[in-house]
């Protein structure tokens, strides 16, 4: 329905998805911007932080494109439209995703797959089959860990209501700090983000083992490739805290 409404307009839908294309690039931007002065940031080329950032960025827009409106969940919960919800044959987590479904997402992964496709014509990386896999593989798996980082920030508006921002942080806040190169940051951030938010295996390992860097923590070469299972993991552990914030729903009394 949403999609329907949206290429109603078409032009109208084009310019939003050109200001989303502008407004994701305008990030990339600064790095070039940036480099204009350097020849390398914490070690890393401008090719390869073009890795980091298009990896980085391509996961969050599909997660975003499919989940991003979750974070009207707390809205639903403090004025009760979370009932009406309840009351459709259709798993409430669909609906809620797919509130207010914005199109012009794709504007952003466009601007992601353009540097990504740039970067990979420049960097110094010997491209067999398997370390195409591994580069798509790092995609699909990132897109999966940011979608349990948006289920999860819903299920805790649950209780908090208002907490938007604080998934917002851990969400568009990590993928800034993945365009990055680790090495740039405090060793103790780059343990918080492998840890406790498993951040990294987004594109920073997997990055790390494609273009032949040593991995700043000192991991064994396996945790390279332990993306998918770290996604499955956290989807796992969204879903459960999902369906505990829904049972917990009390609507609001009136």
């Amino acid at each position: 329905m949403w999609i329907r409404s949206t290429l109603a307009y078409r032009t109208s839908f084009v310019l939003m998805a050109l200001g989303n294309f502008a407004a994701s690039a305008l990030d990339f931007v600064a790095i070039v911007l940036m480099f204009s002065q350097i020849d390398a940031l914490g070690g890393f080329t401008l090719p390869e932080v073009a890795f980091l950032y298009g990896t980085a960025t391509l996961s969050l827009g599909l997660a975003d494109l499919l989940l991003g409106s979750m974070d009207r969940l707390g809205a639903r919960v403090r004025d009760g439209t979370l009932d009406t919800l309840l009351l459709r044959p259709v798993p409430v987590l669909a609906q809620v995703a797919a509130d207010r479904f914005a199109l012009r997402r794709l504007g952003r992964i466009g601007q992601a797959l353009l540097v990504l496709g740039w970067s990979v014509t420049r960097v110094e990386v010997d491209w067999t089959v398997g370390r195409v896999l591994l580069a798509v593989v790092t995609v699909l798996s990132g897109a999966a860990i940011f979608a349990a980082v948006f289920t999860a920030g819903a299920a805790f508006q649950f209780w908090a209501q208002d907490a938007a921002e604080v998934q917002n942080s851990v969400t568009y806040g990590g993928t800034t700090m993945l365009q990055y190169p680790p090495t740039v940051f405090a060793r103790d951030l780059v343990r918080g983000v492998t840890f406790l938010v498993p951040l990294a295996f987004v594109n920073w390992l997997p990055a790390l083992r494609l273009m032949g860097r040593p991995d700043p923590l000192g991991l064994p070469g396996w945790a390279d490739f332990l993306g998918p299972a770290v996604a499955a993991l956290m989807c796992a552990g969204a879903g459960l805290a999902w369906r505990h914030g829904l049972r917990a729903y009390r609507s609001t009394g009136s």
